[in-house]
C-alpha cells in the first residue's frame, strides 16, 4: 500500500486562496484574451459575469464562486499564458524606453542620426531631420514638445512595423520547414 502524503489544512486554504487570486487576475483580462486562454466554459461566463457585477457583496460572492471553479482547473496552463502576457510587455516597455533613448541621442547630436541612417537605410530620412530641426528649435524656445512627440512616433512606427515584418518572415520560413 502506498502513504498519501499529509497536506494540513493551512496549506489546502493557501492553495485555494492562491487559485482565487489567480481567478481574479483573469477578472482584469479583456474578454478576447480570456477565450485565448482556453478556459472551461463555466469558468469563462462566471468571469464575464464578474465584469457585470457593480454591488460589493455579490463580487464577493462571484469572486469565491470563480475561486471555488478554480480549484477544479489545473492552474499551470494559466499561469503560464499570464507570464507570458507580461512578458510581451515588458519587451514592449524595452523597446519603448530604447526608442526614447535613441530620440534623445538624435536630437542632441547629428553623429546619432548619421549611424542611424547607416543602420536603417529604410528610414525616412527628410522627414526626421525636419523633425530634429524643430524639436532642438522647440527646446530652445522652451516650446511644447510636439516635434519630439512625432519622433517618437517614426520611429515608433519603423521599428515595431520591421519587428512584425521580422516576425512574418520567420514564420514564413518555419511553414518551409
Amino acid at each position: 500500500m502506498q502513504e498519501e502524503e499529509f497536506v494540513s489544512k493551512t496549506q489546502i486554504k493557501k492553495q485555494m486562496d492562491d487559485r482565487q487570486d489567480l481567478g481574479m487576475q483573469l477578472t482584469k483580462l479583456s474578454t478576447d484574451t480570456l477565450k485565448k486562454i482556453g478556459l472551461d466554459e463555466s469558468l469563462y461566463e462566471a468571469i464575464v459575469f464578474y465584469k457585470k457585477i457593480n454591488s460589493n457583496g455579490a463580487l464577493k460572492r462571484q469572486a469565491q464562486y470563480i475561486g471555488r471553479l478554480m480549484r477544479d482547473t489545473d492552474p499551470a496552463p494559466i499561469e503560464a499564458f499570464l507570464a507570458r502576457l507580461k512578458g510581451d510587455n515588458t519587451a514592449h516597455n524595452a523597446l519603448m524606453q530604447r526608442l526614447e533613448l535613441l530620440r534623445e541621442r538624435l536630437i542632441d547630436n547629428d553623429e546619432a542620426l548619421t549611424t542611424l541612417i547607416n543602420q536603417e537605410p529604410d528610414l525616412d530620412i527628410g522627414t526626421l531631420r525636419t523633425l530634429i530641426r524643430n524639436a532642438r528649435k522647440e527646446k530652445e524656445l522652451n516650446k511644447s514638445p510636439k516635434a519630439r512627440r512625432e519622433i517618437f512616433q517614426v520611429l515608433k512606427q519603423h521599428f515595431t512595423a520591421e519587428k512584425s515584418s521580422d516576425n512574418d518572415n520567420n514564420a514564413d520560413e518555419n511553414e518551409h520547414n
